[in-house]
């Protein structure tokens, strides 16, 4: 017996709109993919703070959005590093103070310091003050860093733990240093080390000498580029981006099987930080 030809012709309708809706859901999801790669390859990108070469103005634990358009694009902007973009398109250089992200020349992975030399520059160091073109840097005394004690960023062996507001919180000397531009922001000295003093050097041509503001803890432009350790005068040709704002932060506390541990483990002052 023939079945109902309304009934066939229904469920071919059925099966034809099935078909669309899931072409319609498949090209939506496309055209999401592309806009996030185009957005995190061109505009922001999420990077983490792993150390505590930054403090005190980055904490281990810190989760900030690089812009990505200020120093121009290249592979490395892209997701993967894929071979897209061939140099270096539409090239900008950093400015003195500017917290870069960069590859590390030697092993490639991500690093954050702070621009001090540009090419052309004469960079020296003298009992840990930078001496820029023959003319040492200003500095401040400023108030002590207080920055409490946690899993990810216990106190350094070097620095006092004191009462603060907050509860017990480890204290580092701070002071600010001044570019001649009028620049200026907070580094750390821990005290006499080996790194305090390095001779001169001129920059060369589409190189950089960065520095880590945590001075006695941070592999930079100071050392050698080693993987994992120094950066040495890192090539322009590797810059990510430039740290725009800390949008989230923990101390490193939170446990996935207690989801109440996300929220007691922010830093909730820090989030919307402007670097």
């Amino acid at each position: 017996m023939d079945g109902n030809p309304a009934d066939t012709n229904a469920r071919a309708d059925l099966a034809e709109n099935d078909g669309e809706s899931w072409g319609s859901f498949a090209g939506f999801v496309l055209k999401l993919a592309l806009v996030v790669l185009v957005f995190r390859s061109f505009v922001f990108a999420p990077f983490s703070i792993p150390s505590e070469s930054m403090l005190p103005r980055l904490w281990n634990g810190d989760y900030l959005l690089a812009a990505k358009w200020p120093y121009g694009f290249s592979r490395y902007s892209l997701p993967f590093e894929l071979p897209l973009i061939p140099g270096r398109v539409l090239a900008s250089q950093p400015e003195r103070g500017d917290i870069v992200i960069f590859k590390h020349p030697v092993d490639g992975t991500d690093y954050i310091k702070r621009v001090i030399g540009l090419p052309g520059d004469s960079v020296e160091l003298r009992d840990g003050h930078v001496v820029l073109n023959g003319q040492e840097l200003q500095y401040r005394e400023a108030p002590p860093a207080l920055v409490r004690p946690s899993p990810n960023t216990p106190c350094h062996p070097q620095a006092r733990l004191v009462e603060s507001h907050d509860g017990l919180a480890c204290s580092y000397r701070v002071e600010l240093e001044v570019l001649p531009t009028g620049r200026s922001y907070p580094v750390i000295d821990l005290g006499p080390s080996q790194a305090d003093n390095r001779p001169a050097v001129i920059v060369p041509q589409g190189r950089i000498f960065v520095m880590g503001d945590n001075r006695d803890n941070s592999q930079d432009s100071r050392f050698e580029a080693r993987a994992g350790r120094g950066v040495g005068l890192v090539p322009q040709d590797m810059l990510v981006g430039r740290a725009t704002v800390i949008m989230w932060s923990t101390d490193g506390s939170a446990e996935w099987i207690k989801p109440w541990t996300w929220f007691t483990a922010a830093r909730w002052g820090r989030i919307g930080d402007v670097l």
